[in-house]
């Protein structure tokens, strides 16, 4: 299939296809709606000795000043399938549907496993990529497979859920196999007619005092106060998608909570004790380590809500959220560094950054 002048655009301002908008314009522009389109698109960017950049709904994307100097090949494959399995509803989704759309859909067919997911901003191919999490759930405890398409053969491939190399906002997607894979379609298991399992302790209190999710029946009005009172936590913290709300002009949480070993842990217990911090810090346990919460350190080594340098600045809201105050990714990215060097200077660890940059 040839990609006629009517599908394919050049010149195209990127910086309205992200949630912080920011960035360039795209040397070539092509929407895809199929995988045949997909396809098309990759064959025209080798043909050109172009680069390949896929762009799902831009909410963890930071586009370069300069723009992109190939081919951004846009995600919009639309479809959803469902079928029940006794317990279980199996949702199959394209890639290009909205995550948080998809989370309502199930939590309207009393289906529970995502309900903490909610207000999520972002399209269903990249939750896997990423091994999408809040409040105490993970999209890889209910992904069982996937569909792709490599991008040097061109064939399309399926994948179990299991061989997807999940941990913590980790995946072989983001990992060794970066860039060899597009994502088209998710295969999620949901369990029918069950009750949320809220184990997040802020989640936990702000149910109880919204509601009393013990005295609800389970099913579909559990899981919908729970999915309100997730999107309510995440309004409240400026991440939900707000175009009245300044400090939503972000990429969400521009860093990851640090994962340290035991070996890790004691000299920044040490760093912490040195340097006049008092009190303990909030951790998490897990299976790989110890989790320290980034927004605790970014704020510890001196950089508060709101903080303004240039363009960019640090949500009122939320510590972990650089937002877009009308400047440009180079300052945005220039404050992300500044914010990297303090962390590191006072605590010793490197933090890595979520949102992909592009160009």
């Amino acid at each position: 299939m040839s990609v006629s002048k009517l599908e394919i655009k050049e010149g195209v301002p990127l910086s309205g296809h992200t949630t912080i908008g920011v960035g360039g314009r795209a040397r070539f522009f092509f929407s895809c709606g199929s995988v045949e389109h997909l396809r098309t698109g990759l064959l025209f960017a080798k043909e050109k000795g172009l680069r390949a950049h896929i762009l799902g709904g831009g909410s963890n994307t930071i586009i370069a000043d300069a723009g992109f100097d190939g081919v951004v090949l846009k995600i919009d494959l639309q479809g959803v399938r469902m079928h029940e399995e006794g317990a279980w509803l199996f949702l199959s989704a394209a890639a290009g549907e909205k995550w948080d759309e998809l989370v309502k859909t199930c939590v309207e067919r009393d289906a529970a496993g995502i309900e903490c997911l909610s207000g999520i901003p972002g399209t269903v191919g990249a939750t896997p990529i990423q091994n999408v999490g809040a409040y105490g759930q993970e999209v890889s405890e209910t992904i069982v497979s996937l569909r792709l398409m490599d991008r040097d053969s061109l064939e399309m491939l399926e994948m179990d859920g299991r061989d997807c190399e999940f941990r913590y906002r980790q995946s072989r997607f983001k990992s060794r196999e970066k860039d060899r894979y597009i994502i088209t379609e998710v295969t999620y298991r949901l369990r029918r007619h069950a009750s949320p399992e809220v184990e997040y302790p802020e989640l936990a209190r702000h149910l109880a005092l919204a509601s009393d999710l013990g005295k609800l029946e389970g099913g579909r009005a559990s899981l919908k106060a729970v999915r309100e009172g997730v999107i309510a936590l995440r309004r409240k913290k400026s991440m939900v998608i707000d175009p009245s709300d300044p400090n939503s002009r972000s990429v969400g949480s521009f860093f990851l909570n640090p994962v340290l070993t035991d070996e890790e842990l004691r000299p920044f217990q040490e760093r912490c004790r040195k340097s006049g911090e008092k009190g303990p810090v909030s951790t998490f346990r897990m299976e790989s380590g110890t989790k320290i919460p980034a927004a605790w350190l970014v704020e510890h080594a001196g950089f508060s809500k709101g903080y303004v340098k240039g363009g960019a600045g640090i949500s009122t809201n939320h510590a972990l959220a650089i937002v877009n105050c009308g400047g440009t990714a180079k300052e945005i990215l220039a404050l992300a560094e500044e914010i990297e060097k303090g962390v590191y200077n006072r605590f010793g660890i490197r933090l890595e950054r979520e949102p992909v940059i592009v160009g």
